[in-house]
């Protein structure tokens, strides 16, 4: 749900709930690698640029290709805080733009096993800015929400593969398993 906040019509405030533990979302949105999997203004877009150096005045760099053009919309900034897993505050400023730097701060709420993602993003120049900032946000926590689910579910088939093997070594006393490598069975 995307939001103004009260008094200050250019600032966006966009919560979610993920079904992971912060841990896992706050990777999700400071590795490279993760990033590349959700990190897109919606479907068909996809992740080419993502450079991130994790640390107070370290640098990030992250870009966009929508499926229907050829360029890629690069976004890049500066941390300002990092508090894993539960803060991350950094500037903002498209590379195409007109050098406008705003302000992104993302909090990472436990709540038992899920994790509430509270994202600002102050300083937009306007209304209008603030709206196509909205819509952004949103597919990628679409996005986001979509890789969680994947990994929940791999989590759960994952668990239920791990406990089907145990237990055929179980139910089989003395025998060994053929053909099985048991060092690739990841327990969750």
């Amino acid at each position: 749900m995307a939001t103004t906040t009260p008094g200050a019509e250019t600032t966006l405030v966009v919560a979610r709930t993920f079904a992971a533990p912060r841990e896992q979302v706050f990777r999700a949105w400071t590795d490279p690698e993760e990033l590349k999997k959700w990190w897109a203004a919606g479907p068909g877009f996809t992740t080419p640029i993502a450079e991130v150096d994790l640390r107070i005045g370290g640098r990030y760099r992250l870009g966009m290709k929508p499926p229907d053009k050829d360029v890629i919309h690069v976004v890049g900034g500066i941390y300002r805080e990092v508090q894993r897993p539960s803060r991350l505050v950094y500037t903002w400023a498209w590379e195409d733009g007109d050098g406008t730097e705003t302000l992104v701060t993302v909090e990472f709420r436990g709540k038992g096993s899920s994790t509430e993602v509270v994202l600002t993003h102050e300083g937009l120049a306007s209304q209008e800015s603030r709206d196509q900032h909205a819509h952004g946000w949103t597919g990628c926590l679409d996005s986001l929400g979509r890789l969680m689910a994947a990994g929940t579910a791999l989590a759960v088939i994952r668990a239920q593969q791990h406990r089907t093997l145990v237990r055929t070594e179980q139910s089989r006393p003395g025998s060994q398993a053929r053909g099985l490598d048991l060092a690739t069975v990841e327990p969750v």
